[in-house]
């Protein structure tokens, strides 16, 4: 609100500080000139006159005087004038103010006279001023008045992610999956196998089968060969 406020009174006294000006230059009477100045409505007769009649200095002098009177007019009107359509108000307001000053000097003010390229050439300047900084400062401004909250309420800062895992107990109960799986697995194969038959005697049961084998293996081969005898 306090930028709004400090622009808009910015503008006012700077056009009114132009509007100062602007009356000293162009109210001025100057009786040197009262039998060679006449009214031009001809568009572009008074810019071949000064192409054909006036020194490089002086045709600069006198044309870019124009633009650089009517640029003033492209950078503060905009800011006065409201939003939508800007650029068409202020081109409307530039050309009336001018008409009515070339008017005004033709009517009376002595060596002065009205002039259709003054009120083209300062039209020009204002667009050319509005291009240039009218437009940016004049969209602030609205943009200020329309959203004042902007500057008043600051915005809230997001919250950057932890970069790490946390440090702490969890206070709650758990609301996710288990994230790891179980990390022991076996390393290898067993490396030891049977390198041979069991090297003692059996005992028990065993011992007595393989035992009475052996009596009926032994008993079978004597009997046969008692039949071959």
């Amino acid at each position: 609100m306090l930028l709004q406020v400090t622009i808009l009174v910015a503008v006012i006294l700077a056009m009114v500080g132009f509007s100062v000006v602007l009356a000293k230059v162009t109210l001025t009477p100057s009786p040197a000139s009262e039998d060679l100045v006449t009214s031009n409505l001809h568009p572009g007769r008074s810019l071949r006159q000064y192409a054909e009649d006036y020194t490089f200095l002086a045709a600069c002098k006198q044309g870019g005087g124009n633009l650089v009177l009517g640029m003033p007019f492209g950078v503060l009107l905009p800011v006065l004038v409201p939003r939508r359509l800007r650029m068409i108000r202020m081109v409307l307001l530039t050309v009336l103010v001018i008409v009515v000053v070339e008017l005004v000097q033709g009517a009376l003010v002595a060596g002065r006279a009205f002039d259709i390229d003054d009120v083209i050439l300062n039209t020009a300047g204002a667009l050319f001023g509005y291009l240039v900084l009218g437009r940016r400062l004049s969209h602030r401004y609205h943009v200020l008045a329309a959203e004042p909250w902007r500057e008043t309420v600051p915005v809230p800062a997001r919250r950057s992610k932890p970069d790490g895992p946390r440090t702490g107990k969890p206070t709650g109960k758990a609301t996710g999956k288990p994230t790891g799986k179980p990390t022991g697995k076996p390393t290898g194969k067993p490396t030891g196998k049977p390198t041979g038959r069991p090297t003692g005697k059996r005992t028990g049961r065993a011992a007595t089968s393989w035992t009475r084998v052996r009596q009926d293996v032994r008993a079978r081969l004597t009997r046969g060969r008692d039949r071959k005898s």
